[in-house]
């Protein structure tokens, strides 16, 4: 069994007399371990798969699983534990709380959960030490991204979910937050799966899944992904 299904999975969104099929028959795998980039253009369904597979939304129909566990079907309480314990989110926009440090950003995710790392030892490891007394206002988009990553990686998740990570930022200090990302999966052996309009990061990714009108046009594997160091777009 993967670490990660989805099969045949739908979801419609009535908007008056219309039904719009944002995810249409959705069928992928992730294997544990795996930098799965998840790739479409505009409107083909790739915040949605992300919101289903996050627990921030609940499919029409179809199954989802992660590490064998069902999520399709759980009740309000046990998803919004499934998204406290078991999911990191990073998004385009940080979502810092603007009133606290980087280090109390980061403690503040790692109170709300079972098995927490240690704040501190986490935004060493995303080149933050020196800056943890900081306050989101007094940090670059880059630091800022990775107090995010940090906060969510202090959770300890069983899967880091990135929502166009590097969509706020300049196009170096992308690469260094892709770089951080792939490192992370690399020598944590954490499972992190990139949404992205971008199909130059195709190139990085073990797993490539192109969406197109709210299905899986293909699933490639890539058995030599680059470094994101050397990533051009």
């Amino acid at each position: 069994m993967a670490f990660v299904e989805f099969k045949d999975v739908r979801k419609t969104y009535r908007m008056g007399d219309i039904e719009v099929h944002a995810v249409d028959g959705m069928d992928f795998e992730i294997e544990q371990g795996e930098f799965c980039v998840i790739v479409g253009p505009s409107g083909a369904g790739k915040t949605t798969v992300l919101n289903m597979l996050g627990g921030m939304d609940t499919p029409t129909s179809g199954t989802i699983m992660l590490d064998g566990r069902e999520i399709t079907g759980l009740s309000e309480r046990d998803l919004t534990l499934y998204r406290r314990y078991d999911i990191g989110f990073v998004f385009q926009f940080y979502n810092l709380v603007q009133n606290l440090t980087a280090l109390e950003n980061v403690e503040l995710a790692s109170q709300i959960c079972k098995d927490p790392l240690p704040a501190e030892e986490v935004l060493a490891q995303v080149g933050l030490s020196e800056r943890m007394d900081n306050f989101p206002a007094q940090l670059s988009g880059g630091e800022q991204q990775r107090v995010s990553i940090a906060r969510a990686l202090a959770k300890n998740p069983k899967l880091l979910l990135c929502d166009e990570p590097t969509g706020a930022l300049d196009y170096n200090t992308g690469k260094q937050i892709l770089k951080l990302l792939q490192d992370t999966c690399r020598e944590t052996g954490r499972t992190v799966a990139v949404v992205t309009h971008n199909s130059a990061f195709c190139d990085i990714a073990d797993r490539v899944i192109r969406i197109r009108s709210g299905r899986a046009e293909s699933i490639e594997i890539n058995e030599h992904p680059l470094s994101a160091e050397t990533l051009e777009w």
